[in-house]
């Protein structure tokens, strides 16, 4: 069995060949989008194979290397392309292809008409591609191709409807946004390999027990790294890119935001968990950033009326949540609400492109309304994936949510926590704002032009997985109080070495109990405000202004980094191309041709035609060669 494993990425591949290359000679929508979903599903189910594969092993013996060919061999530098099976890798490979697999089903009927059809399919499946090879990869190199595969494919995907200047210049945002944490990660390389000799994990981690090298040495290369994953993962100061990245089409937005390329900074700290916990200050470090982009994240969403960009912004703050997890230790819990987060915010994604297919293109929240009556699929399944991501339960965002709360609490970050509980209230807030607004209420849209309906079954069909998973997913995570934690039971392997340089927080079952009501009661409160606020249609806007204009400029940080950083840049670059590269560079260049081709006008008028003239040069050449043997 474990032979076809390496099918799981090679089957998106050959849907990225097949669409790519044949995809206009195909011309079949039907043929590129079931072509398409049927690598993934392949994919999919080779990778259920391999989970069950994994669960038949001995607890201790659940890693396989499945080796492909030897890569890199220079100097003490080996690297080969391999993969690796595990737990967590496993876990992920299940998001990225099961979730991934819902989307392209969706994709089909969304996407109905575009002539970019079968290129659409062809970037999606090179996205999956990409995406896997990131998890799979037993070394470092392999898993940044993967890293940099995943950046190509958001510029490709953002960008889709290039013919739009403003999806353009989103791609070229998301595209030099993470070029900066790319660099940080190519260091951090560096530095992995020459103090660990190696970039493959096992032997990372094997040679850092005891190891001589400095604590200093891990907070520089974990700092590097989290650079890396504060732009994939969008956290502050490189979030700027992601909410521009609705430009492009909602499956995208779903695929970027649930089951790939944002996922892959929480996944790179839980493959590198040993070196994150032999740098305390580092995990201090991912903490507080995670705690400051969740709480900034959810005050922007609060105060936007584009139904993409309030989830786009819930995403970033959702991320903040992970990362509060992975900085704090709780590295399960973190993957945890990566799961989670996926089936909920794949599920609100979709129906929110749902409603924008329903509304006509409209996506302003302001100008819906009533919704309810008219697309009852879709809001049946978007009101599971609000009351999952508000912590209600036992929907399966309270699992995750509380787990990452719990964890701060009993660790003693008392300051994050109260600032956790703080974005809890302003996301179950933000999110029944939108509820409201697109579904209860009077139509507030012109009813003589515009008709909404429900989305074919190829859209629903998806929305009601998606709402299932977003129900009854957070049972795989349930409290120690009430029974065992399968995913953290399930993920202790790949954590256990990091876990063991940690600090053991004891669990009191009383508190536990406490704070969890306690966040029930947080959410419940912040529902019903936002319900009795926004449920009528009346009242749009949750306060007005300069604080809430602010926020709904989004702290003007996308201005404020055009100033400091973008304008300089452009200053400086008109300043190199008009001295540098017109006066200097092209000046030789030019001046060069100027004097040659002045001086072959010189000397053109030597060539007179006339047989007298040629002699005379002739005679006075021998006479000048005479004198100067004469005299010399």
């Amino acid at each position: 069995m474990v032979e076809y494993f390496y099918l799981i990425t090679v089957l998106p591949l050959v849907g990225f060949l097949i669409n790519g290359l044949f995809g206009t000679k195909i011309k079949n929508e039907k043929v590129s989008g079931i072509i398409g979903s049927l690598m993934v599903l392949g994919s999919f189910i080779i990778t259920i194979m391999a989970y069950l594969h994994i669960t038949s092993l001995p607890e201790g013996s659940r890693s396989i290397t499945i080796p492909l060919f030897s890569w890199i061999t220079t100097g003490s530098l080996n690297i080969s392309a391999a993969y690796l099976v595990d737990p967590l890798s496993v876990t992920m490979c299940l998001i990225i292809t099961g979730v991934g697999f819902l989307i392209h089903i969706y994709s089909i009927g969304y996407m109905h008409g575009d002539r970019g059809f079968a290129r659409f399919f062809a970037f999606l499946n090179l996205f999956i591609f990409a995406m896997l090879n990131l998890v799979l990869g037993d070394n470092m190199l392999l898993m940044f191709l993967g890293w940099e595969g995943v950046g190509l494919c958001s510029y490709l995907l953002i960008g889709f409807f290039y013919e739009k200047k403003f999806a353009g210049d989103a791609a070229n945002k998301a595209f030099w946004v993470n070029r900066i944490g790319d660099f940080g990660f190519m260091l951090a390389m560096f530095f992995i390999f020459m103090s660990f000799g190696s970039l493959n994990f096992a032997a990372i981690n094997a040679a850092i027990p005891g190891s001589a090298v400095p604590v200093s040495m891990f907070t520089i290369i974990t700092l590097l790294l989290f650079v890396g994953a504060t732009g994939k993962s969008a956290q502050i100061p490189l979030y700027v890119w992601l909410p521009d990245a609705m430009a492009g089409p909602t499956p995208v937005s779903a695929l970027i935001h649930a089951a790939t390329m944002v996922t892959a900074g929480v996944y790179m700290i839980g493959r590198t968990s040993l070196l994150f916990a032999s740098a305390p200050i580092t995990m201090e470090v991912v903490m507080i950033i995670g705690c400051l982009t969740a709480f900034m994240a959810a005050t922007i969403a609060v105060a936007q009326n584009d139904i993409k960009k309030i989830l786009a912004y819930s995403t970033v703050s959702q991320l903040g949540f992970m990362f509060m997890a992975m900085g704090a230790g709780a590295f399960s819990t973190g993957i945890f609400h990566v799961t989670t987060h996926a089936f909920f915010k794949a599920l609100m994604f979709l129906g929110a492109g749902s409603v924008i297919h329903g509304m006509h293109e409209e996506q302003d929240v302001t100008k819906m309304g009533g919704l309810k009556n008219k697309m009852k699929i879709t809001f049946l399944t978007f009101l599971m994936g609000g009351i999952a991501i508000s912590g209600i339960p036992p929907f399966s965002g309270f699992f995750s949510k509380d787990e990452i709360l719990s964890k701060l609490f009993f660790a003693g970050h008392y300051p994050v926590f109260a600032i956790a509980v703080l974005t809890a209230f302003m996301t179950a807030f933000y999110v029944w704002r939108l509820i409201a607004l697109t579904f209860y209420g009077k139509p507030r849209y012109d009813e003589a032009h515009v008709h909404p309906h429900e989305s074919p079954a190829l859209m629903t069909f998806p929305l009601i997985i998606l709402a299932v998973l977003s129900v009854i997913g957070g049972f795989i995570g349930i409290p120690h109080i009430f029974g065992p934690n399968l995913i953290e039971h399930w993920l202790e392997p790949v954590f256990a070495p990091a876990l063991a340089l940690l600090p053991e927080n004891h669990v009191v079952a009383s508190t536990e109990i406490g704070l969890i009501v306690s966040s029930v009661l947080v959410a419940v409160i912040a529902i019903l405000i936002s319900l009795k606020m926004f449920k009528s249609g009346e009242k749009l806007d949750a306060f007005s202004g300069g604080f809430y204009n602010l926020l709904r400029d989004k702290y003007r940080v996308d201005e404020l980094y055009n100033k400091i950083i973008i304008a300089p840049l452009m200053w400086l670059t008109e300043i190199f191309y008009k001295i540098l590269d017109v006066k200097i560079i092209d000046g030789a260049v030019n001046g060069t041709a100027k004097f040659f081709n002045s001086l072959s006008l010189d000397w053109r008028k030597l060539q007179t035609g006339i047989v007298q003239d040629y002699a005379i040069v002739s005679v006075a050449g021998i006479v000048a060669i005479l004198l100067y043997i004469l005299l010399r």
